[in-house]
């Protein structure tokens, strides 16, 4: 196992694919996979404070990030407004 990574067959294919030393592309991996393990709740309250950074508003943010949920590799379920709301503002 290489940096966490238990299936090597995907670290030997980015390292073949990208040139990157085995180790290198094991730490890839591990931080694609730890995004993508990242709880929903985490990631809505990342990406409004993100969205909120750059200025846009509620009725922009909400809309949007439900969105993004729905286009996640490793789709969350769906989320109304509502429980978006609940996870950002309890």
């Amino acid at each position: 196992m290489m940096c966490g990574v238990e299936d090597t067959d995907i670290v030997e294919r980015v390292a073949a694919s990208t040139g990157l030393p085995p180790g290198i592309a094991a730490r890839v991996v591990d931080d694609v996979l730890a995004f993508y393990r990242t709880p929903t709740e985490d990631y809505v309250r990342r990406r409004h404070a993100e969205l909120q950074a750059q200025g846009r508003k509620n009725p922009e943010i909400f809309p949007l990030i439900a969105a993004e949920l729905r286009g996640r590799l490793v789709a969350a379920p769906v989320l109304s407004e509502r429980q978006l709301r609940r996870i950002v503002y309890g």
